[in-house]
């Protein structure tokens, strides 16, 4: 039988590949980087049931393991201009959370591990140069000459996805200006911040810059929203962040800086999921890029991975097609709904930033201010993205 190939090795690549061998397919991953390299950062954080229980349907117990490690907590916070206007705390659940917080480094780790278990073949130093598919498989060959035959591939292989390129797919959308600084540090032992979400609006600490925290195993990740006409020097690099770091998580904690990056807003969805021949299938990144809020990359992708290995598993055209046209569907909602998110974030008109003092102002009266606060940041969550059965 002929191998289905997956092109990535990232989170969204290994669900592909677990959800294929969950099918009884064999799979090999071509991942261009080498064997043990080291993926710095957290990138993606948080897990939800969602996500989990995709990943159960794939591996019995993997989301257990998953949640075991993970962070779960049970308040969240919204502060604006130093005073709290929401707060909500959660009872511990039963059963499967509804999210768990790990850094990406983490969770690669799981589903890599589940991968190897699983029977899943990988071929490290792989960079793909070329893919040429027809109505009877797809052919790829490898920068240094090597070539892989498969029924079907699931191009997994990120933002500069080389499968997508060679198939000449585009990218659709646009690209926002002004970043955000995203730092990952590890809690000082006995003295960690409490267990909670914690969204601040226009924080004085940091001349009215508006800082996310959010813990994972072993520590917490800050995301500051910087301006337009912020520079990286001086917000996004680590000698910055240090500066601005107390006065946004305490002393001391300057001295436990894990990681520090810089991103920019691109809301970009490809043109088709597909090839012409329906044989190969876009996943995550490779198939759309979206601001993080609401935790809608490495989920939404996921989604695509398992979505994907099912067509595949299904075997026809029919289903190809229909999988690639409910994903691009379920990602233009996420697109939009990024959108919304960030056109309250970062405000063109004043009327949204009125909107936000006053509901501020009005929180202590009408608690249902300090909700809006608190909700609007990671945008709606209903939507066109309930065709493909799932939120993201």
């Amino acid at each position: 039988m002929s191998a289905v190939v997956v092109v990535g090795a990232g989170p969204v690549g290994l669900a592909a590949a677990l959800g294929l061998r969950a099918h009884g397919l064999p799979v090999v991953v071509l991942e261009a980087d080498p064997e043990g390299r080291v993926r710095p950062g957290s990138r993606a954080l948080f897990v939800p049931r969602e996500t989990l229980q995709l990943l159960d349907a794939m591996r019995p117990g993997l989301a257990d393991e998953i949640s075991a490690y993970g962070r779960t907590w049970h308040t969240r916070r919204t502060l604006y201009r130093g005073r709290e206007v929401y707060s909500r705390t959660f009872p511990p659940p039963s059963g499967t959370p509804p999210f768990t917080s790990l850094r990406q480094v983490d969770t690669e780790r799981f589903l890599l591990v589940a991968c190897e278990e699983a029977g899943v073949e990988f071929v490290w130093d792989a960079r793909v140069a070329g893919v040429r598919s027809s109505a009877t498989g797809v052919v790829l060959t490898g920068e240094d000459g090597r070539t892989w035959a498969a029924t079907h591939v699931i191009a997994a292989d990120g933002a500069r996805s080389a499968v997508r390129r060679e198939l000449g797919i585009p990218l659709e959308g646009s690209r926002s200006n002004g970043f955000h600084v995203v730092v990952d540090v590890a809690d000082i032992p006995g003295a960690e911040l409490p267990l909670e979400r914690v969204f601040h609006y226009e924080h004085p600490g940091v001349g009215g810059r508006s800082v996310m925290r959010v813990p994972f195993t072993g520590g917490f990740q800050l995301d500051l929203q910087c301006r337009d006409d912020d520079t990286e020097e001086a917000y996004g690099t680590e000698e910055a962040v240090r500066r601005w770091l107390p006065a946004v998580a305490g002393e001391g904690y300057e001295d436990r800086v894990l990681w520090v990056s810089t991103y920019r807003f691109l809301r970009k969805v490809a043109a088709s999921f597909t090839d012409p021949h329906y044989r190969v299938l876009l996943a995550g990144e490779a198939a759309h890029l979206f601001p993080p809020f609401g935790a809608r990359g490495m989920n939404s992708g996921i989604a695509d991975a398992a979505a994907a290995a099912e067509a595949v598993a299904t075997g026809t055209v029919e289903a190809v097609a229909e999988c690639a046209a409910a994903r691009r569907g379920a990602a233009l909602f996420n697109s939009a709904a990024a959108g919304t998110a960030l056109a309250h974030l970062r405000p063109e008109r004043r009327i949204v930033r009125a909107k936000q003092r006053a509901a501020a102002a009005l929180s202590p009266v009408l608690p249902w201010c300090g909700a809006w606060l608190e909700h609007a940041p990671y945008g709606p969550r209903n939507g066109s993205a309930a065709s493909a059965g799932r939120k993201y």
